[in-house]
């Protein structure tokens, strides 16, 4: 008998990827149900658009990827032909697009223009999965690559969508458009009730926090998602921007500490991004400190686009940005104890101080 000597961690329970992709399915439909009742025909239609391009996409990459050795193309529309090609197709090519196609779907406005989802639903599963390899091959997240994309080569068609909605990665017309480039005082244009209820303009799926706490509810409860990579990220942009907000206060008593505080945590993509974006297996690390630092870069970044970056909003860039960072920081935990040690606190420690120390100098007017 032969001795194998391997680090945690160990499958304690049957999980299989089948379970998880239904879990974030039925974790979604609440923010989806939300979405489609509060935007009507202009929300839906969005969601079609995006779930049919992401399928057939799948669909037909897949059978070019695993095209069976020796099967003549013209074999494929023949009964044997199907077989083969059915055999090589299951469950997880079907949810696995689905997922990319509502989180795509759920941050960009209602009423976007029908051949612009349809570009970046496209390019979102090409570009950021396909091309990888497929299922469980790709490092970015194709829902994050397909909005970016939109987002900066459709930016002009994306604002005809303002009327009914706006996303902040673009426009000043949602609440954090308000408070971009270091103006954490304008926070007064929104109630809060607002804001937590989804009374408020923009992307579908950003909007309701209630929807989303009773998706994350359900997905962390049934062990589904990680809940270190989403802590990482909560926790890391909430002290942060803590500190920033302390810094604009030290000039401005008159200001609502608390208020600001909990503007930034409960407006924009942070929270749907923290809950069905950076918890994806598939484009994260996979060790335990691991993904706590690789959440933690990303709440970071986001800080740092919202208060010093050109956009209000800084989600999507930030999961794509620790997304190319995941396989570098496997790399150096690779062979490592999968435990925390006060090393790994020091790193986490330095990393939030520094940004910190960034952001205060940045609205107080110091270095940027």
């Amino acid at each position: 008998m032969k001795l194998v000597a391997q680090t945690s961690p160990y499958i304690r329970k049957k999980v299989s990827v089948k379970r998880m992709m239904l879990d974030v399915i039925i974790a979604l439909i609440p923010v989806t149900l939300f979405a489609m009742i509060q935007n009507g025909w202009n929300g839906i239609y969005v969601f079609l658009i995006s779930i049919a391009t992401m399928l057939f996409t799948e669909l037909l990459c897949h059978m070019l990827i695993k095209w069976p050795k020796g099967m003549k193309r013209r074999e494929l529309f023949s009964k044997e032909g199907l077989k083969k090609i059915k055999g090589l197709y299951t469950i997880n090519n079907i949810t696995a697009p689905l997922i990319s196609a509502l989180i795509y779907a759920l941050i960009l406005p209602a009423g976007c223009n029908p051949y612009v989802v349809l570009i970046g639903a496209l390019f979102g599963m090409l570009v950021g999965k396909m091309v990888f390899g497929g299922l469980g091959s790709n490092i970015f997240n194709p829902a994050a690559v397909g909005r970016i994309f939109v987002g900066i080569c459709f930016g002009s068609k994306l604002a005809e969508a303002y009327s009914n909605g706006a996303v902040d990665v673009v426009a000043g017309a949602t609440p954090l458009g308000h408070t971009m480039g270091g103006n954490l005082l304008n926070v007064n244009f929104y109630k809060m009730s607002d804001i937590i209820l989804g009374n408020i303009p923009g992307c579908m799926g950003e909007v309701s926090t209630v929807c989303i706490l009773l998706g994350a509810i359900y997905l962390f409860a049934r062990r589904s998602a990680d809940l270190r990579a989403c802590l990482g990220y909560l926790v890391s942009f909430g002290i942060v921007m803590s500190v920033a907000c302390l810094s604009v206060y030290s000039q401005n008593t008159d200001a609502n500490l608390l208020k600001m505080i909990i503007f930034q945590m409960c407006t924009g993509g942070l929270l749907f991004g923290a809950v069905f974006m950076i918890t994806d297996p598939v484009t994260s690390p996979t060790t335990k400190f691991g993904r706590v630092l690789f959440g933690a870069l990303a709440g970071c970044i986001t800080a740092l686009i919202r208060v010093c970056g050109a956009y209000p909003e800084g989600v999507a860039f930030s999961i794509l940005i620790v997304n190319m960072l995941a396989p570098t920081i496997d790399h150096f935990m690779k062979g490592k104890p999968n435990k925390y040690t006060w090393k790994q606190c020091a790193v986490l420690v330095a990393l939030i101080a520094v940004v910190s120390c960034i952001l205060s100098a940045s609205v107080m007017g110091g270095w940027f």
